[in-house]
């Protein structure tokens, strides 16, 4: 008899897993109440979206890429958050882009200093603050860039604008092209 059974214990374990697998669903009692509706959240342009999401066209060149990201610099839409809920911080899409792609935006960036859109000229200054620590010409200007005390403050535009244009006085030279 024992034998017996330890041959019926194995499928009786299985018929009792397969029956608890295809049992049927809880009565409605059973059920857990649904979470009421939520209003619909205010949306602020730009605030938790994702960088990806400002996906820009496809460039040709590093040139398309600055045109594209200095035509972006104005638009206050054009950010996303970092930080997390606790401390949300502003990212802004453009100037860190510009910043990132440095010698090369520079130039466009220097043309952008005398916007009357504090906004924009807010981020023109930190793009090229970012961009003028470009390591290839920080080992050209001697360690020289754009050093802002205050960034990304309309507040101190007119002091930054005053500091990169003296920056700009020291080295624009590079970029312009020679005469024939």
């Amino acid at each position: 008899m024992s034998s017996r059974m330890s041959q019926l214990l194995p499928l009786g374990l299985a018929a009792l897993l397969l029956a608890g697998c295809a049992g049927s669903p809880p009565a409605p009692a059973e059920r857990a109440p649904e979470e009421p509706a939520r209003p619909p959240e205010a949306v602020v342009p730009g605030v938790g979206v994702e960088e990806r999401d400002w996906l820009p066209p496809l460039f040709s060149g590093v040139e398309d890429e600055v045109h594209y990201y200095i035509s972006r610099l104005p638009d206050r839409r054009f950010v996303t958050t970092y930080g997390g809920e606790e401390h949300p911080r502003p990212w802004y899409i453009a100037a860190e882009r510009l910043g990132k792609i440095g010698e090369p935006a520079i130039p466009a960036l220097a043309a952008r200093l005398e916007s009357s859109d504090e906004y924009e000229l807010m981020l023109t200054l930190y793009a090229l603050m970012l961009a003028s620590q470009d390591p290839t010409l920080m080992a050209a200007t001697g360690g020289d860039y754009v050093e802002l005390g205050s960034v990304l403050d309309p507040r101190h535009n007119a002091e930054n604008r005053a500091t990169a244009l003296a920056w700009w006085q020291r080295h624009g030279w590079r970029w312009q092209s020679p005469r024939r």
